[in-house]
């Protein structure tokens, strides 16, 4: 199976918790040419500050790592380049470099020197924009997006932060789930 295809699954199976932006990029099955690839760029420190936005979206917990251990932090710019027209890397990059000055100009700090609490602040801040923005594609949700997608479709996603059994055998309607259960997740 192909990266693109295993996406769009993971896609599915999270259903309404992606934005239709992303869903659209995703399933209209457009290649994009190679002229609108790689418009914008990322840094160390931008993939660093990427990773840590996702982990205060899915940060680690008792029972499984967050999304920086998955990865997602690389996932996000390589998804970014290779798969969104070139408008809409346009706005992701633009939106990194703006979410970094709301964080000059709120705290004198950039991101990755921002505590916990500030950083959440900041995602607040920043989903509440792009609620405003009523469905315009925004870097708040399109990072969102793909720190969902990459992490759901990483290993440590499907293996650990969700109850995984590699060749799930016959299908059972009737399976018993346990209160406090992780969802399930194959192959």
């Amino acid at each position: 199976m192909d990266r693109r295809r295993a996406l769009k699954n993971v896609a599915i199976l999270l259903g309404t918790a992606i934005s239709s932006g992303t869903i659209a990029t995703l399933f209209e099955g457009f290649a994009i040419p190679e002229n609108e690839k790689n418009r914008v760029s990322f840094s160390a420190s931008e993939e660093e500050t990427l990773a840590e936005f996702a982990d205060i979206i899915l940060p680690t917990t008792k029972s499984s790592p967050g999304a920086k251990a998955a990865g997602v932090g690389t996932f996000i710019p390589m998804m970014v380049r290779d798969c969104y027209p070139a408008e809409m890397q346009l706005i992701f990059g633009s939106g990194l470099k703006q979410m970094e000055e709301k964080c000059m100009t709120t705290y004198n700090k950039n991101f990755l020197s921002l505590s916990v609490e500030e950083r959440q602040k900041i995602l607040v801040d920043l989903r509440t924009e792009a609620i405003a923005a009523k469905k315009a594609p925004c870097f708040f949700t399109i990072a969102r997006d793909l720190t969902l997608l990459g992490y759901f479709s990483s290993e440590i996603g499907c293996t650990q932060a969700r109850e995984y059994l590699m060749i799930p055998g016959r299908y059972d309607g009737s399976a018993e789930y346990k209160p406090g259960q992780k969802a399930w997740a194959t192959n």
